[in-house]
This record gives structure tokens, sequence and C-alpha cells, in this order.
């Protein structure tokens, strides 16, 4: 699915995207508040909204692609969370998921679950991505 010319920045924006689409389908349909939050994260990182919906609807051949650095990781915790937030409903398996993905982005097993509930608070208090990201460096060493 990934071109072999693509840029490793590109395939890692993918990957992203693709393990969106996974956490939206966790609780059997995307919702469309959940589509256009992909579509918007995919542009925001130069993807055209039809580059999206064709990456999502052939996302069985997928990599997974980690991010390059910290900065990076804690951005795709974060958007995976304020997804799962994104059709007002909060579903187990879509919480279970954000810690499992936040384990496969490398963040300690022991601070995931703080992680994702801190992330998750703090968005529905309205605080900033970088706020949230500045007071969970203190246990992220990030």
């Amino acid at each position: 699915m990934f071109s072999f010319f693509e840029s490793e920045q590109i395939k890692r924006i993918k990957s992203h995207i693709l393990n969106l689409g996974a956490l939206a389908k966790i609780d059997g349909h995307v919702d469309s508040a959940e589509m256009n939050y992909i579509i918007a994260i995919g542009r925001k990182n130069g993807l055209k909204q039809e580059e999206v919906r064709s990456l999502l609807a052939n996302a069985s051949t997928a990599k997974f692609e980690l991010p390059a650095n910290d900065s990076e990781r804690f951005d795709q915790i974060y958007d995976l969370v304020e997804m799962m937030l994104a059709d007002g409903i909060v579903d187990d398996n879509e919480m279970d998921f954000c810690v499992e993905m936040a384990a496969k982005l490398g963040f300690k097993k022991t601070i995931v679950g703080v992680l994702v509930r801190k992330i998750s608070m703090g968005v529905k208090d309205g605080q900033s991505r970088e706020e949230i990201k500045q007071e969970s460096q203190a246990f992220l060493q990030l």
C-alpha cells in the first residue's frame, strides 16, 4: 500500500491515519464526526480527503510506522484520544484501544492508562494540546 518512494514522514502520517481509522471502527461503525476528524488530521498533514478515504478503505494492507520522536508520539496518542471523544460516547473498547496504542507507540506500560485519562480529561476540560503536553512531561519525560 505504501509506495516505495514515499518519505518516512508520509509513511508515519498514513500509519497514524490508519490507527485513527481502526479506533473509529472499533465500536462497529465510523461516525461522521469521527470520519471528519480523521480527514481533518489528514489535511493538516498534507493529505487530500480522497487520499484519506482511500487509505482507510484499503486498511488491511497497511504497516505500522513508529513516530520519529517523543513529540510526534504524544501528538499521535493525543489525536487518538481526541477522536475517541469525537462522537461524545467513550466506549470501553475505544479506551482499551487507546491504551494499547499508547503502549505500541512506545510509552511505558506503567503510565499509558494515566496518559490516556489525562489527555481525555484535559480535552473535556478545554485545555489546549500544548497545555496537556506540558502537564504530561513530568511523568512522560518528553
